[in-house]
């Protein structure tokens, strides 16, 4: 098959390599046109803009879109514009599910199909394969099969899960059509929720292990300093990043997560090369929303939302504020930071 693709960046680059190395033809457009032509030196054809790539494609055809959510919207409306009926967009970005359903509405009075496609992988995808969340009509899903199953990791990356018997589904080859549209992006929403959730448990174990000398270190006896109950049982000289190998190996905790982790600290024991300051891009905003929605107590992902909003300097108000409370009310001076 022949696919379009509009964004030639880290994921749209390494889904237009996987495509090419199995059989696909791709043709890419960016406005960034040294992306592009980084994409034709590996042999993927490249063109100047959407017309372009739109009369580069046989119909049906098919225009996958892989830019920043803020972008999508804009992209898909230009696209809507150009192409004809029984032709087909699929959002691979990180969009929100209720643009999709939208976009979905106002195409299908084009009569343009569109597919939304939760991506997982990041910049290993192309050699790992991508793990494929799906939304949109099952007869256009079935049309593109052939380009899901592609891009997917495929079945021999894991081994089979303990009672599943007869034919390998799509899961197992690492795509799934979840329902109809906005499902894909639904799905991958809460993947990323969770996967903030995990990032979040694992760091601040990790802070808790480095800090483990405690006691060692001198302490302040004063107003504005909390006790250490008993420091000697806070001697421990850890190694952070030897600990956070040992735990591929075995641990319940083990997971590619844990291994590019381990890979981090150690090229980087200290993490200086790092601010601390994590973006949300917001998936972890709408998993929350849609566990209030729901009703579903949802503690430790929204407690991992507010650690990145924390990270940003978005609570030193608050923290300012509580600083003059306790000044207001007993006299209490901040202490320096430390460092």
């Amino acid at each position: 098959m022949r696919v379009g693709m509009v964004g030639a960046g880290r994921m749209g680059a390494g889904l237009a390599h996987r495509l090419k190395r199995a059989g696909h033809s791709c043709v890419v457009y960016d406005p960034d046109t040294a992306a592009v032509d980084r994409l034709r030196t590996d042999g993927v054809a490249g063109v100047g803009s959407l017309v372009d790539l739109v009369a580069a494609l046989e119909a049906p055809r098919t225009v996958w879109v892989m830019v920043p959510a803020a972008l999508t919207d804009a992209v898909v409306a230009e696209l809507g514009d150009l192409l004809d009926p029984d032709d087909v967009i699929v959002d691979g970005g990180n969009s929100f599910y209720r643009d999709d359903i939208a976009r979905s509405r106002m195409l299908a009075a084009h009569g343009i199909h569109y597919v939304d496609v939760g991506t997982s992988g990041g910049v290993f995808g192309d050699r790992r394969g991508f793990c494929l969340m799906i939304g949109g009509e099952t007869a256009i899903v079935e049309r593109l099969d052939p380009i899901f199953r592609a891009l997917a990791p495929g079945v021999d990356t894991a081994t089979r899960t303990p009672g599943r018997h007869g034919p390998v589904g799509r899961a197992e080859h690492g795509y799934l059509h979840c329902g109809a549209a906005g499902a894909g992006h639904f799905v991958k929403m809460v993947h990323n929720g969770v996967e903030y959730g995990q990032m979040a448990a694992l760091a601040e174990g990790m802070a808790i292990l480095r800090n483990a000398d405690i006691g060692t270190a001198p302490r302040a006896a004063d107003a504005e300093t909390a006790p250490l109950a008993d420091a000697s049982f806070y001697t421990y000289d850890l190694d952070v990043a030897e600990i956070v190998e040992v735990w591929r190996r075995g641990s319940v905790v083990s997971s590619w997560l844990v291994d590019l982790t381990a890979a981090a600290v150690h090229a980087d024991p200290e993490l200086g090369g790092y601010s601390g300051r994590v973006a949300d891009s917001g998936e972890g905003r709408w998993t929350v929303q849609a566990a209030v929605d729901e009703g579903v107590p949802a503690h430790v992902l929204t407690a991992a939302l507010y650690e990145r909003f924390a990270s940003r300097g978005e609570a030193d108000y608050a923290g300012k504020a509580l600083s003059a409370m306790r000044h207001a009310f007993g006299g209490h001076g901040e202490k320096a930071a430390l460092g």
